[in-house]
């Protein structure tokens, strides 16, 4: 670690530090709605809240004793379907000004720290798109890509299942769930395929004969009249 750099879990008397590091953060970002909140009131709630959370963690890096970055990280696991433990990055950030100087790297080693006490065998982190900085800095050291993240606002998806529901069910009609509903929905649904079914004719109706069999049948008529009358067939072929 280089000299006058220093990191550190947060301390309560940390949190106006804290706000303005978000803040910070949130104007440097093209999408900065998508970092955090704009109201201080609130960001002191949400780091509150993640302090006090079970496996939350806040490192502060300090420059010259200034503090000058952040880390918020989470601890997860084990869970119902996972033994796995590992640390959840969820930002990492250090003034323009403090820059190569070393602040990422002390904080990525405060964050090595945490998991190893917490018996975490593996860190993610979820950089912002567009943040090509800050991931080429995590490619550097090793970070690889693990999975794709969709995304969606909450207002969007309540749209879609609401226009799924109704698609699901008869104009009008009031969907019910359990068992019976779905056994409702069955039904409809083979209605719907039977009626976009062709219809199949009465056995007592003659099937219809093929272009071939026609063409067929109408040289048939026309050699028979031809021999009946003696003059050559209109099919023959003629030489002029």
């Amino acid at each position: 670690m280089r000299l006058g750099v220093q990191v550190r879990e947060a301390l309560p008397g940390d949190m106006e530090s804290l706000v303005a590091l978000c803040l910070a953060a949130r104007r440097e970002a093209a999408v900065g709605a998508q970092l955090c909140t704009d109201d201080a009131d609130r960001l002191r709630d949400q780091l509150g809240a993640l302090l006090a959370v079970r496996g939350g963690r806040v490192l502060v890096a300090l420059l010259d004793d200034e503090p000058a970055g952040l880390l918020l990280a989470r601890v997860v696991g084990p869970g119902p379907f996972t033994d796995l433990v590992s640390l959840d990055i969820e930002a990492i950030y250090v003034l323009p000004a403090a820059r190569r100087r070393g602040l990422g790297h002390a904080l990525l080693v405060g964050a090595t720290t945490v998991a190893d006490e917490a018996g975490a065998t593996e860190m993610y982190s979820s950089p912002l798109p567009g943040a090509r900085g800050m991931q080429r800095f995590l490619a550097r050291l090793g970070f690889a890509p693990a999975a794709s993240h969709r995304v969606v606002t909450t207002s969007a998806l309540q749209r879609k299942l609401t226009h799924e529901a109704g698609h699901a069910g008869a104009p009008g009609s009031v969907r019910r769930s359990g068992p019976r509903g779905l056994e409702d929905l069955i039904a409809r649904r083979r209605q719907a395929r039977a009626a976009r079914q062709p219809l199949v004719e009465e056995p007592s109706t003659p099937a219809r004969a093929s272009g071939a069999d026609q063409g067929r049948a109408s040289i048939t008529m026309q050699v028979s009249r031809a021999v009946q009358s003696g003059r050559p067939s209109s099919s023959s072929t003629t030489t002029w």
